[in-house]
């Protein structure tokens, strides 16, 4: 059986850069606590007197002094002074912070002030977002700047002075993992998970949390963790086929095929009230459960190796016939295992398909899973239909190979292997196709995989609607480029309708 493996589908939910926040600025001056807090302590008293002076001095000389004196008593009222128990001292000690940018020390110094005088909270809030917004923004500004580790430590920052808000951990998730630091995007996703539990405004934030960190955890095959999330996921939205599919893959990579059977089901016959994109992604979920085919060679090698030293000597067809059953036998019993999981993505697949006929991912995701079921003429028919989308793609190209060699045709598949490996002018992705509020964000990459440099020429995009009706148009001028480079394209194609893409060369 062949079939193109590793065809990963990013089930991370999108996040783009954020707007910035609005500030709910204090008043611009010195401003009293708006909760009944008293020094009681003439070191903390002094301290909150320098604090005043330091707000509304006019010197830039003067305030470092006022803040460097008002530093120095109120740690010494904390420590020596034995005010640790003294509300007024932590938070006197946190405007402080505020004034001098610590991020740790406005969250430490608040925390301890507002356990000890809950009343404050509402006040302690209000400063605290108070220097959560400009670090917030300048997090976003970051973002926007393509600065990620900069964005990184400002969110991070953000965090810690607002520690009841998610959305600085989940943005500081996401960027830890757009860069390849998983285990760090683990950490941030349960932290903004958490976090979110707490007020039912951040239901949403806890959703993508959630959907997030139990995909990263299975990527990083933290299956108990991940299964234990996508529990907890399903238990706030009971059904959602994504994360009901995500937690059958889990039980498929744990070997336990009827629970993840038993899901699959459960999700297949209710295809009639899922979206098309839903089911695509659910089909290609399944899909990608089914383990990559056994090496025979290995076992046939170990077979023939065990058998010659058996005594005495079996003969040479002896030994092939022991051993080409072993071989055969692994090969069915896969094809065994895999069938009812593929026949379960082609009916999610096929679902889809008949919502939106045109989206080229739940194509190749068909013809792929038509491959494992050994069904070549349904593997044929949708590779065919997949190149009249997306032509000059290798990976498309190379399951019409496939599709090709299933039939028989070995000169049609010789055409579109070579043409995979050598003749292909540009290898043509599109690496994204979201929605926006006026039509399609579409980006993607030519490359050229030849020993020498193309000639430019033109792709003409062509954006349909479910009924493949061609709702706009858009052409990629791709230039005269050097041998194993690229060239990036975006698009954005207006149009609510739009649901699919395709296009040809000029």
């Amino acid at each position: 059986m062949r079939t193109v493996r590793n065809l990963a589908v990013v089930m991370l939910t999108t996040m783009t850069v954020p707007l910035a926040a609005q500030q709910q600025q204090p008043p611009p001056r010195w401003a009293e606590p708006k909760c009944d807090l008293k020094p009681n302590d003439p070191l903390v008293n002094q301290g909150m007197g320098y604090l005043k002076d330091a707000t509304t001095t006019r010197f830039e000389d003067q305030k470092k002094k006022d803040l460097s004196d008002a530093q120095r008593l109120l740690t010494q009222a904390l420590t020596t002074g034995k005010q640790d128990k003294n509300p007024a001292a932590w938070y006197y000690l946190g405007r402080y912070y505020i004034m001098t940018s610590d991020a740790p020390g406005v969250d430490s110094a608040f925390t301890h002030a507002q356990t000890l005088k809950p009343d404050c909270k509402g006040d302690i809030d209000i400063w605290r977002r108070y220097v959560w917004v400009p670090t917030f923004n300048a997090g976003i500004a970051a973002w926007q700047a393509n600065n990620v580790d900069s964005a990184i430590a400002s969110f991070r920052r953000a965090s810690a002075l607002l520690p009841d808000e998610p959305t600085a951990p989940k943005y500081a998730a996401t960027l830890y993992y757009n860069t390849g630091k998983a285990d760090s995007a683990v950490v941030y996703f349960r932290r903004a998970a958490d976090v979110a539990a707490a007020d039912p405004k951040f239901a949403q934030d806890r959703k993508d949390a959630l959907f997030n960190l139990g995909r990263i955890q299975q990527s990083l095959q933290k299956l108990p963790e991940a299964m234990a999330t996508y529990r907890e996921y399903l238990a706030l939205y009971p059904n959602d086929p994504e994360i009901m599919a995500a937690l059958g893959g889990a039980y498929m990579l744990r070997n336990n095929k009827d629970s993840a059977f038993a899901i699959y089901r459960q999700i297949v016959s209710r295809g009639d009230s899922i979206g098309f994109y839903q089911l695509y992604r659910v089909g290609a979920e399944i899909s990608q459960s089914v383990p990559d085919d056994p090496d025979t060679a290995v076992a046939g090698a170990g077979c023939r190796r065990d058998a010659r030293a058996i005594r005495p000597p079996l003969t040479v067809a002896k030994i092939r016939a022991r051993c080409d059953s072993v071989t055969t036998g692994l090969a069915k019993a896969f094809f065994a295992s895999s069938r009812e999981a593929f026949t379960l993505a082609a009916q999610a697949l096929d679902a889809s398909l008949k919502i939106n006929p045109y989206y080229r991912e739940t194509l190749i995701f068909r013809a792929n899973t038509a491959l494992g079921l050994r069904d070549s003429v349904t593997a044929l028919t949708m590779s065919r239909r997949l190149l009249a989308a997306d032509p000059m793609n290798k990976v498309g190209i190379k399951i019409m190979a496939y599709a090709q060699q299933q039939n028989g045709k070995v000169d049609s598949a010789i055409y579109y292997y070579r043409m995979s490996d050598s003749t292909l002018i540009g290898d043509v992705v599109v690496s994204q196709f979201d929605s926006t509020d006026t039509g399609r964000d579409v980006r993607g990459l030519v490359t050229n995989p030849r020993a020498t440099a193309n000639a430019p020429y033109k792709l003409i995009f062509e954006f349909v609607n479910l009924q493949g009706a061609v709702v706009a148009t858009d052409t990629v001028q791709v230039a005269a480029i050097q041998p194993g480079q690229s060239q990036q394209f975006e698009m954005k194609p207006a149009g609510p309708t739009i649901a699919a893409w395709r296009y040809r060369k000029e």
